[in-house]
């Protein structure tokens, strides 16, 4: 069966520039431009109900100023840009993550996208930002009278657990991706980075994924 959420990590943008001799940056960029478009188009035309991409964590501003300042411009440039396409194809929009650290033009422009897709019913495509998996407990955590609440005020209530977590980049651990929600996730980690993340290995991805038995801890 077709993963109906698949949830990606999406890690090596550096480390692919870097071996490209080029700037941290531009690693970003080719996933921005060149790789996200198609593979959810892919996504949504081989079934896929939910598409989650990590695309900042609660740890990235650490990174170098002019980083920083590269990616929020890139932000800035596919939510213009190839948000408006999503709308029009009838992808549906959600952010999770506290996206109050971020600047309020980028906010400003996630609010009229959530809002502008809300009804549609293509694909929904969820974008991590200023996401960390400790951060979204202990806030959810702090709004909760009762523990039978607490799912109801994860940034993902109303969204089904992932079945397939995709990290590309070689690294074998989801680094706080979705603590609560990948109990029972199948986890598929790769050499290949984000930026070389192709339809057809999306299609290989959940070949393997629907190889899989899963047995729910039964």
């Amino acid at each position: 069966m077709i993963p109906k959420h698949v949830a990606i990590i999406m890690d090596g943008n550096r480390r692919w520039a870097k071996e490209h001799n080029l700037p941290a940056i531009e690693g970003h960029r080719r996933v921005a431009i060149k790789i996200l478009e198609p593979l959810i188009e892919h996504a949504a035309d081989v079934g896929v109900e939910y598409l989650t991409l990590w695309a900042w964590s609660t740890e990235n501003w650490k990174r170098t100023k002019g980083e920083v300042g590269g990616i929020m411009k890139l932000l800035r440039w596919g939510f213009n840009s190839y948000g408006m396409r999503m709308y029009k194809k009838g992808m549906r929009i959600k952010v999770i993550g506290d996206i109050s650290k971020l600047d309020k033009d980028i906010q400003g422009l996630l609010a009229k996208l959530i809002e502008l897709t809300k009804n549609n019913k293509r694909i929904m495509v969820i974008f991590a930002l200023n996401y960390g998996g400790r951060d979204e407990i202990f806030r959810a955590v702090k709004k909760a009278s009762q523990p039978d609440a607490f799912p109801l005020f994860l940034d993902t209530a109303g969204i089904p657990d992932p079945d397939l977590i995709i990290r590309p980049g070689g690294e074998k651990r989801l680094s706080g991706f979705l603590l609560w929600q990948s109990q029972y996730s199948e986890l598929l980690f790769t050499d290949w980075y984000m930026p070389e993340f192709t339809p057809k290995r999306l299609d290989e991805a959940i070949t393997e994924f629907m190889a899989r038995k899963r047995r729910f801890g039964r």
